[in-house]
């Protein structure tokens, strides 16, 4: 074969010739049109013969001659023809290709046709197009489908050329191929990644996928709509909340064509004119650009008008814009002003919520929104837009958006607080009154801005926003550490890493409990209880996490339901493997085999960096306070209760009472609860309790550790001190499983 066909790229070329051979090894002949209008040429190679047909309208018929004598490939003409349009209209354009195709048959169930045409007939979502594709499958069957750019130089260079390699159809329809040859020429690479896929019955390459769920036959074969990848990431925007179409939550604005409306083309000095915004307008960074001599300005009617909050959308890809869509929203800044034809302006409808807009402005701006509008052609459609998946944020991403937003406000007007200040500096009639007034009123700005600091800080964090047992085994940790006596902060640090594990498996037995879940791993529980001997711990408390993480039916909860923090607890290598060494030291430690003191500061140095791996990935405590219930009055009249309760939040039992108002009546005074992120509380009672200890006289959470005939121990995740309660305590042990 020769290395190049003249006006056809060579590497396309040779991919048209590897798909040839896959599918049939006989000779491909050629055919055309002899009139060379709107017509691409090329050579062929040697080993394939020339055919012409005399006009475009004898092309079918000419094909399916052909086609009983082998393989055949078709290069229509791509010439505009006129005729009486769809709905009626006359003078519509038509593509000759269109009936050219439409018309072809095949000779036999062996025939094997590929064409060569726009893209826009496999890509585009226009009624013509699809009908013509369903048109196509009645009688072919879309073996591959072949995308390439800049392959035909008569054309520009930015067209997208495709080849659709057909086969009569047949029963069953056989997976599908598609592969986009890439912008630069790589040659080999290309050719042995077709290859490749040419071999596949599933899966993809770089360039190029295989469809083995097929779509319905007019539906669009863009190359991005189907892509494995795509497919994916498409489903998995329900993990925001749930999925919704773009349509559903904004309307298009009618735009200004400035072909078909250029008698509103105005100038800004006319009375009445509006800017008008291009696709040029619309500015990389998510903002419009400001008017210049070069703007447009056009008599818009009322309804064509933009309005602050719409989202204004380049209509049109350029080769090189970096991935997502170029989206800006319309400010006040921004009016009056009226969307161009080359642009797609959006405005939210009135059921839309904020929380709504923000997600939609920010998940438009993404490489995934690009691939779901389709990158195949140039020009973006409305169509495309308003069926464009867009995920919807349930209740919790929401309250999450709106402590974002809350956050981000703050912080603005502390940045202007401070400004305002120091221009404040020379205004100020004396030096001294300037001076006094920056220290005075700084001070204030720079002790929240020193607090907000002491987030970033993972001690202070655990210190003030994790739950109390957690945040005192710590702060015994930290001082223990800091006080320099390696063998009590080596020992602290192990309890701290033993009560996180506890207290987060107490919390998973309690919440698979209410799930109606029951776990295996309170079997081992169930027997250090009765054992009289010693009671559950590290490695208990390790098995039930474990078997959590790894539970089906745990798994299948609502995603937003607290136990899956608790299940990610553990999940990875690096947290098990720090696990692992925490047990480990933990083990020896309490069967005596202690370490020598001249390896106490390594092993207490190795041991704190393991414990705060597990802090570090148990930030998700932060987001469930651990709540007791100190009081409830329930009103019958607005079947609401007004609940009284302390956040026991921090490395202090010490903490104010708080009040809510919650639609329940099943609440217990005196018991343990966990506050999730979706507002809901679930009863910790009886794997954790709440009292006043009889040794310490200070209030501490407990769970159950021996269990006597006569009655039932509970140690205090804080102190370790044992807290004998009544026998009768042991019927609620036994109703949840562990007696």
């Amino acid at each position: 074969m020769p290395e190049g066909m003249g006006l056809l790229n060579p590497s396309f070329e040779r991919l048209l010739a590897m798909g040839f051979a896959h599918v049939t090894p006989c000779p491909v002949t050629v055919l055309t049109t002899t009139s060379e209008e709107d017509q691409p040429r090329f050579e062929l190679p040697s080993s394939w013969r020339a055919a012409q047909g005399g006009s475009w309208q004898e092309l079918s018929a000419c094909a399916t001659r052909l086609l009983s004598q082998g393989p055949l490939l078709l290069v229509p003409p791509w010439q505009r023809r006129t005729g009486t349009g769809e709905r009626g209209k006359r003078n519509a354009s038509y593509f000759a290709y269109d009936d050219v195709l439409g018309a072809c048959r095949p000779a036999n169930a062996d025939s094997v046709l590929a064409v060569l045409t726009p893209a826009e007939i496999w890509t585009s979502e226009s009624p013509r197009a699809a009908q013509l594709r369903a048109k196509l499958a009645e009688h072919w069957d879309t073996l591959a489908v072949l995308y390439g750019t800049g392959v035909i130089p008569q054309i520009h260079l930015s067209a997208v050329v495709a080849a659709a390699f057909l086969k009569a159809r047949q029963e069953s329809r056989p997976p599908m191929k598609i592969f986009r040859m890439p912008y630069t020429d790589e040659g080999v690479s290309v050719e042995k990644d077709f290859e490749v896929l040419l071999q596949r019955g599933g899966g993809s390459t770089r360039y190029g996928y295989v469809v083995r769920e097929l779509p319905p036959a007019e539906e669009s074969l863009d190359y991005d709509r189907h892509h494995p990848d795509v497919v994916s990431q498409r489903a998995d925007l329900a993990g925001f909340g749930s999925i919704t179409t773009l349509g559903e939550l904004y309307e298009a604005v009618p735009r200004i064509n400035m072909v078909a409306d250029s008698q509103r083309i105005s100038t800004e000095e006319q009375p009445g004119a509006v800017r008008l915004l291009g696709g040029r307008d619309v500015l990389h960074g998510g903002s419009i650009a400001l008017s210049t001599d070069e703007s447009y300005w056009v008599k818009a009617p009322s309804r064509c008008l933009l309005q602050s909050g719409d989202l204004v959308v380049r209509g049109i890809h350029g080769r090189n814009d970096p991935p997502g869509l170029i989206v800006a929203e319309v400010t006040e800044r921004d009016l009056p002003a009226a969307p161009a034809h080359t642009t797609i302006a959006l405005r939210p409808r009135a059921t839309t919520t904020p929380q709504q807009i923000r997600l939609v402005a920010q998940f438009l701006r993404t490489p995934l929104a690009d691939r779901l509008v389709g990158r195949s052609s140039v020009h973006i459609t409305m169509k495309r837009i308003l069926e464009l998946p867009v995920p919807q944020p349930d209740d919790v991403l929401t309250a999450a958006l709106d402590d974002l937003d809350a956050a981000r406000h703050r912080l603005e007007t502390w940045r202007n607080d401070a400004e305002t200040l120091l221009e404040s500096a020379f205004t100020s009639k004396t030096a001294m009154q300037a001076r006094d007034r920056i220290v005075a009123e700084g001070r204030g700005l720079r002790l929240r801005v020193e607090a907000a600091t002491l987030l970033d800080d993972l001690g202070h964090t655990v210190r003030t926003r994790f739950p109390y047992p957690v945040a005192y085994r710590w702060r015994e940790s930290e001082a223990r550490i800091s006080a320099g006596d390696q063998q009590a902060a080596y020992s602290a640090v192990l309890e701290a890493a033993e009560i996180l594990l506890c207290y987060c498996a107490l919390v998973a037995l309690a919440l698979a409990w209410e799930a109606g879940i029951p776990l295996g791993s309170t079997t081992a529980i169930k027997a250090k209880l009765l054992s009289g001997r010693s009671g559950p711990g590290f490695g208990d408390w390790v098995a039930v996490l474990e078997e959590a993480a790894g539970s089906r039916k745990l798994r299948a909860l609502p995603h937003q339901h607290p136990i899956h923090g608790i299940r990610s607890l553990l999940a990875g290598q690096d947290a098990a493997d720090a696990r692992q060494r925490l047990s480990e030291r933990r083990n020896d430690d309490a069967h005596l085999r202690r370490l020598d003191p001249i390896d106490l500061p390594l092993a207490v140095v190795e041991a704190s960096a393991d414990l705060n791996l597990l802090i570090e990935r148990s930030r998700f405590l932060a987001d469930s306070p651990l709540v007791h219930v100190t009081a409830v009055q329930w009103d019958s009249l607005t079947q609401t209760a007004q609940v009284h309760y302390r956040e026991l939040m921090g490395d202090h039992p010490v903490v104010p009472t708080k009040t809510a108002v919650l639609p329940r009546n099943d609440l217990e005074v005196g018991s343990l609860y966990l506050w999730d992120s979706m507002h809901d509380l679930h009863l910790l009672r009886p794997f954790l309790t709440g009292l006043v200890c009889r040794v310490c006289r200070i209030w501490s959470t407990f769970h159950a550790d021996l269990v006597p005939k006569d009655r039932v121990l509970l140690k205090s995740l804080e102190h370790g001190h044992v807290h004998p309660q009544p026998a009768d305590t042991a019927s609620a042990l036994t109703r949840v499983g562990l007696l």
